[in-house]
């Protein structure tokens, strides 16, 4: 819930000392044989200026908006992941369309000549607002995982705000308190290469095109004219937008948009249906549009180093082709469970991320070879059994991550000959066996899970054998009881005077 003090730094800055908002005080009770500890040396504020008392207290007035929202975020939780927001609209959207069909069969259904008018419209408003209720109830829950996203979204973009309001204010306290000036940027043109490039794609056909490192700012919309275009290179520019008519390359099978500004991806991107890779790293991009799913003929995809928090959540059901994903130096906190069903992946880089687990069908990626978990720190701290599957899987590393145990089916990766475990509280498999290398911790997860498996089938036989001898048991307790109760009946009916007497026995000889 605070500000990240790497992407708001003067905020963070600024609320650690806010006494309401600050860390709490510590305990008062105190071990007598543990003196208390020396409070923890205050860090140094990032910025020389942010010493002065009297700009501290203009900030401070200007977080109000974000602490109080702090606080009430705070109240409600952690976020919901995109997976589940998603799932929440589909179901919310699901609800509505059955409650207008279910209208719909109310105001056509027919009145019997036996019921009167009034009475009838009477029934028709009562059920109708049954239906409306149950509706609104069954929608409840998924509304409120909308709201807490859409709250959570506000929130990040009261931080942002509050951050460049900050700034403002201390570049104009190191300005000595001077009005800003204004400064009018022209809009500057497009270059002349780049025109050449129309000129020329729009006369003949061009395959190729190779605008990289000419610190372009702008794309123009004709260049979604150049048709023949089946390679596009515009890394290393100052591009900001990448303009919609980039559909119009049709047969477009490489985009490489590495190192420039972009904060989105146009929508229309679905539309290139023979894209095969894309390449757009070290940008400032926060979401990818869901429409890139539909580019279904992608075989490489590079989002590294950007600013992702979540991958589209039906990226996996589309991209059926896609052999390499690269999503490092992200803040992805969670893969979509629809990345299993990426059978051709072969090459997966995830690290330095947030990731807190894995999809439990992990264990799908049948073709997956190569696999970087490498510093997700502290928030990776488990893998799924279904590890255990990733049969094809050569190359692995985790390090840097907070992983306690291997899954007990590791052993397994028969084809694993590179793996990385180090900065890893481990203890299954232990320090000395890591050391030993890879083909040591395969064979201690191996013989572990043997040492399982023959457990777990010794406790079924026992169970088996128990089941069996208490079966025995009660059918000859019934067995004995049955005959018990025969001879007792037996005996009663020659002993007991009670019983009919024979007649033969009354006659006289």
């Amino acid at each position: 819930m605070d500000p990240n003090p790497k992407t708001h730094p003067i905020l963070s800055y600024v609320m650690a000392r806010l006494p309401s908002l600050g860390p709490k005080p510590p305990d008062p009770s105190f071990d007598i044989e543990q003196p208390p500890q020396p409070p923890p040396q205050q860090q140094p504020p990032p910025l020389p200026q942010l010493t002065d008392p009297a700009l501290l207290s203009s900030m401070r007035r200007a977080v109000c908006d974000v602490a109080q929202t702090r606080s009430v975020l705070q109240t409600l939780g952690p976020r919901p992941d995109h997976e589940t927001v998603d799932a929440a609209k589909l179901k919310v959207s699901e609800i509505e369309s059955n409650l207008s069909k279910e209208l719909e069969d109310l105001v056509l259904s027919q009145r019997s000549s036996e019921i009167d008018r009034l009475e009838w419209r009477a029934h028709l408003a009562e059920k109708e607002k049954k239906i409306r209720e149950e509706a609104e109830k069954e929608r409840g829950f998924y509304k409120m995982v909308l709201q807490l996203d859409e709250m959570h979204e506000e929130y990040e973009k009261l931080l942002k705000e509050a951050e460049e309001r900050l700034v403002k204010i201390y570049e104009k306290a190191e300005r000595g308190g001077e009005e800003e000036e204004v400064v009018v940027v022209e809009e500057e043109e497009v270059s002349e290469e780049v025109v050449g490039v129309l000129r020329e794609g729009s006369g003949k056909g061009m395959e190729r095109v190779d605008l990289s490192n000419r610190r372009l700012r702008i794309l123009p919309e004709a260049f979604g004219r150049v048709v023949g275009l089946k390679v596009l290179n515009l890394s290393n520019n100052q591009l900001e937008v990448i303009p919609d008519s980039i559909a119009g390359l049709e047969i477009l099978e490489k985009l490489i948009l590495a190192s420039n500004l972009l904060e989105a991806l146009p929508d229309s991107i679905g539309l290139l249906q023979n894209l095969k890779i894309l390449d757009v790293p070290s940008n400032k991009i926060e979401i990818l549009p869901d429409t890139i799913c539909h580019c279904r003929s992608l075989l490489e995809l590079d989002v590294s180093f950007n600013r992702l928090t979540y991958l589209p959540t039906n990226i996996g059901y589309e991209m059926l082709n896609l052999q390499r994903l690269s999503i490092q130096l992200n803040k992805i906190c969670s893969l979509p469970t629809s990345i299993c069903e990426m059978r051709s992946l072969c090459h997966l880089d995830a690290h330095f991320n947030e990731l807190r687990g894995l999809p439990l069908a992990i264990g799908k990626l049948a073709n997956l070879e190569i696999l970087n978990l490498s510093s997700n720190f502290s928030d990776l701290k488990e893998l799924p059994e279904t590890f255990g599957d990733l049969m094809s899987l050569k190359e692995l590393d985790l390090s840097n991550n907070q992983i306690s145990a291997l899954p007990d089916t590791f052993g397994r990766l028969d084809n694993l000959t590179k793996l990385n475990l180090d900065q890893n509280p481990l203890v299954i498999p232990p320090a000395e066996v890591v050391k030993e290398g890879v083909e040591a911790v395969k064979t201690f997860m191996a013989k572990r899970w043997l040492d399982i498996l023959v457990e777990e089938e010794r406790k079924s036989m026992l169970e088996v054998q128990e089941q069996a001898q208490t079966g025995w048991l009660t059918r000859s307790t019934s067995w004995l009881k049955s005959y018990a109760s025969g001879v007792s009946e037996a005996v009663s009916g020659i002993l007991s005077p009670r019983g009919p007497r024979d007649p033969y026995l009354d006659q006289q000889l």
